[in-house]
């Protein structure tokens, strides 16, 4: 379960980089949501302390 939040963390970091350098203004919205998902996930990680 753990490396699965880390996954996903990952992922969203990349379609925020992705999106944002690729897409710029033409997405908005989306690249910040995920910035903030991928930011909550990192937090929630470190909170419960399930480190590897």
């Amino acid at each position: 379960m753990r490396d699965l939040i880390w996954l996903i963390v990952v992922i969203l970091l990349i379609g925020w980089a992705v999106g944002y350098f690729g897409f710029g203004e033409a997405v908005g919205s989306l690249i910040h949501i995920l910035l903030v998902l991928a930011i909550i996930g990192v937090l929630y990680r470190l909170a419960t302390g399930n480190r590897p």
